[in-house]
């Protein structure tokens, strides 16, 4: 039988530095993480349960950073690998990298070279079925529409229109 009376939420005692350090590095082990992030969890735990006193966010940051288990750039490099072999594009990756937190000039270290562009333009088009890996040609109206798809996940229009406009079979040529 369901419950039909409230429960009264119950009333957990504010976060102390140590407890405050054992969540960052619980964090930090679990999921692959920026700075930005693992500021935005441990201030989202203090608005929860609160502190005593400032809270040591920046430093424990910065800590977990010293220790490297924070590390900004290695996680660029690995989303920006992750997200180049599944098809998406320099303009996506960059999204999703400034959505993570981590700073432009690191975003921009780790874009994709005009080389893995092509590649990863290649393999969205396989996975999608669009242009050389389609069946049979597209009508205009699902030319549009694949053209739209392929630069919502962040390809070149340049790029993107040599798939689409080629014919199954016919793979366009890479620019050297």
């Amino acid at each position: 039988m369901a419950q039909t009376w409230r429960m009264t939420a119950r009333h957990r005692p504010p976060l102390d530095a140590a407890q405050l350090d054992a969540l960052a590095l619980g964090y930090a082990a679990r999921y692959a993480t920026t700075r930005a992030r693992l500021s935005a969890y441990l201030k989202r735990k203090l608005r929860e349960r609160g502190f005593d006193g400032e809270p040591p966010v920046a430093a424990i940051v910065e800590r977990m950073a010293a220790l490297g288990f924070v590390d900004d750039r290695a996680f660029a490099d690995t989303r920006s690998a992750a997200l180049s072999r599944r098809g998406y594009g320099g303009r996506r990756i960059g999204a999703a990298l400034a959505a993570a937190g981590v700073e432009r000039d690191v975003a921009a270290e780790v874009a994709p070279s005009a080389e893995a562009a092509f590649d990863s333009a290649e393999t969205y088009a396989r996975r999608r079925r669009i242009g050389p890996f389609a069946v049979e040609a597209a009508d205009p109206d699902a030319r549009s529409r694949n053209l739209a798809a392929m630069l919502r996940a962040g390809h070149d229009y340049a790029l993107a229109s040599r798939f689409i406009s080629a014919a199954p079979g016919a793979f366009p040529k890479r620019d050297d």
